[in-house]
């Protein structure tokens, strides 16, 4: 599937590889100055944010989380295509697509925008999906939560803590466990975040069990919800379930199309202060594929803008901008909840937005107007 119109010569051409959360914001940015295509394996957003929400409340997550590219207005000069990429030519500046048919096409390039992402758990899958597909996965899981009695959540990152609180309040009569080998849960937070979500967990009866690491079964991509039993390289006993969320943070960057001299030695493209690709002057990298810094921030860091800055600065042989990582997460762990949704600065604070501005300001002006541009009603 493509979207958009012929290409505007007089522009430059700028490919964006993988149209996520970063990747979109970005195709939005350079749209403004740049004849942009976007290549997407999905059928519009289909965001790795909220994992709880997701799993638990599905239709309110596809509302915000999970929308058709032609809905988004600042894309409406976006060439967007739907398909897998086989592979790039970076002297030549070209990749290749395959299609849902499985036929292949080249696209050409002045820039490159590689925001491919990662592969973490069932929830982030780089392969090729129909909306119908898309559909069936977010309803699979729903339902295989709601069918069982005890799910065992393991992990410490944000999608394990929004997963086991969300389905401890979405279903009080389940038993929720969450375990994982830290110390405490949300390491890369500020440390009060995780004393005020532990005592959320401990009101909603999730049973917290630090000190347990999994034993992952051999050949397991920890890429589906499974059912117990559980072992336990810390020496624990065996702990059985009818349902088992595997977020452990098992990320593999999705650069399998990318030549080997781009990535470092775990896989991710290695970028320079400038997000730029190191060697490449044409090539550049956003989002959780991007080794900006320990952990990866540049999409949390909003730095979409200064990327699109910095791509047409290096095309028009202009200065560019330095990324400033945070030094911690920082953003929403949970979702939206009944009292609304809260926000934790990289210090830790808590800011809410009350319930009642989720639909009638966050989402409608903040998000859709003032983030995206504009987004038509589905």
């Amino acid at each position: 599937m493509t979207q958009g119109g012929p290409r505007d010569r007089t522009r430059p051409k700028v490919v964006v590889a993988g149209l996520g959360d970063t990747g979109l914001l970005t195709a939005i940015h350079l749209a403004k100055r740049a004849d942009v295509v976007g290549i997407s394996s999905k059928p519009g957003l289909v965001s790795g944010q909220e994992l709880g929400v997701r799993l638990t409340r599905p239709s309110d997550w596809a509302r915000d989380y999970w929308i058709s590219f032609d809905r988004y207005r600042k894309l409406d000069g976006v060439r967007t295509v739907h398909g897998s990429i086989l592979g790039a030519d970076l002297d030549g500046r070209t990749v290749t697509v395959a299609g849902p048919d499985g036929g292949e096409t080249t696209e050409s390039y002045d820039a490159l925008v590689i925001a491919t992402g990662v592969t973490n758990g069932f929830w982030r899958k780089p392969e090729l999906q129909s909306e119908a597909e898309v559909e069936g996965a977010l309803t699979s899981a729903h339902d295989r939560l709601a069918s069982s009695s005890t799910v065992v959540v393991l992990g410490g990152g944000a999608a394990a803590v929004s997963s086991a609180l969300n389905v401890a309040r979405t279903w009080p009569d389940k038993k929720v466990h969450l375990y994982f080998p830290g110390e405490r849960a949300l390491p890369q937070h500020h440390h009060r975040v995780w004393t005020t979500l532990a005592g959320r967990l401990d009101d909603l009866g999730v049973e917290v069990h630090p000190g347990h690491r999994a034993v992952i079964p051999d050949g397991f991509a920890c890429d589906e919800i499974t059912a117990g039993p559980v072992a336990w390289s810390t020496g624990q006993d065996p702990v059985d379930a009818d349902a088992v969320l595997w977020t452990i943070g098992r990320v593999r960057p999705n650069t399998g199309w990318l030549p080997a001299d781009v990535l470092d030695e775990h896989g991710f493209v290695a970028v320079d202060e400038h997000l730029r690709v190191t060697g490449r002057n044409d090539v550049f990298a956003i989002g959780d594929v991007a080794a900006t810094d320990p952990l990866r921030n540049s999409a949390r860091s909003r730095a979409d803008g200064l990327l699109a800055d910095n791509v047409i600065a290096a095309l028009r042989g202009g200065a560019l901008k330095t990324f400033q990582p945070a030094k911690r997460r920082w953003g929403s762990v949970v979702g939206v909840q009944p009292n609304g949704l809260e926000v934790f600065a990289p210090t830790g604070k808590g800011y809410r937005f009350p319930a009642w501005t989720i639909n009638t300001v966050l989402q409608p002006w903040i998000v859709r107007r003032g983030i995206y541009g504009g987004v038509r009603k589905g």
